[in-house]
């Protein structure tokens, strides 16, 4: 856990994941665009942070150890009810996004994603004047693209298969070396 001490017009962001390098890189990132940020590589850090911190806005990884960021989502709402969440999911599903709102996300954002493109999804919801919506951090469209919904469903079936390429490729029905080449591509951005 990364505390900055924030000044009261500096918003803030609580940032969530447990890969450490791509948490510390955001946050240094964030902290050049001006916002206080602190960091939690877990459910336990976070909800420290949301006691603790109250922040404006919190950004929160889908997939963690020791609790999914669905979890996080839920423990955030109840000890810091003004927090506006934003999940990051690199394994992003229509499911999965649809659960998060539910939960109380007010963005979903599929990784990749660049400390540039998270702050113009912070600036949308902080323009937003309290209703949820569905997102995908790109535009308003809410229908994901062929492409993107064939990356998802890869993504998807690789996960059952514990990473497992010749698994995957099998139950897609494709050769490995295609599965291969399909999964060494950028994720389509919508």
């Amino acid at each position: 856990m990364t505390p900055v001490a924030p000044s009261s017009s500096t918003p803030t962001i609580l940032l969530v994941d447990d890969d450490e390098t791509f948490r510390e890189r955001m946050a240094r990132a964030l902290r050049e665009r001006g916002f206080g940020v602190v960091t939690a590589p877990d459910k336990r850090a976070a909800l420290a942070c949301g006691v603790d911190v109250s922040p404006d806005f919190a950004v929160v990884d889908m997939r963690m150890p020791g609790g999914t960021g669905q979890v996080v989502i839920e423990g955030l709402a109840a000890v810091s009810p003004h927090t506006k969440v934003v999940v990051l999911s690199g394994y992003g599903s229509i499911a999965s996004a649809v659960e998060a709102i539910h939960k109380g996300a007010r963005d979903y954002l599929s990784k990749p994603i660049d400390a540039d493109q998270l702050v113009a999804a912070l600036e949308r919801l902080d323009g937003e004047s309290g209703t949820t919506r569905e997102g995908h951090g790109a535009g308003t469209d809410t229908t994901p693209s062929l492409a993107r919904a064939e990356w998802e469903h890869i993504q998807r079936v690789l996960l059952d298969c514990g990473g497992n390429v010749s698994e995957a490729a099998r139950r897609l029905g494709i050769a490995r070396r295609t599965l291969q080449l399909k999964l060494k591509k950028d994720p389509p951005r919508v």
